[in-house]
């Protein structure tokens, strides 16, 4: 999966727009399976793997971090 998009490929096709996607769904702390419940109906993370990568990013950017053994986002 490409990480930016480009002529060929989607914003929300890209690890940029899974990411996206997944903090849009990350409204209020939440276990990694909660998670993957509300955004498993998207089409952009339809698939666990992609769920995981975007979970992945937004780890290594900063954007959520685990407290007290759940997902928060962090503003």
């Amino acid at each position: 999966m490409n990480l930016l998009p480009d002529k060929h490929l989607s914003i929300g096709t890209s690890l940029l727009g899974v990411g996206a996607t997944i903090l849009r769904k990350l409204n209020r702390p939440s276990s990694v399976t909660g998670l993957w419940d509300r955004c498993r109906q998207s089409e952009e993370t339809a698939n666990f793997g992609r769920f995981i990568q975007g979970l992945d990013l937004l780890f290594a950017l900063g954007a959520v971090e685990i407290q007290n053994e759940v997902l928060v986002k962090i503003r």
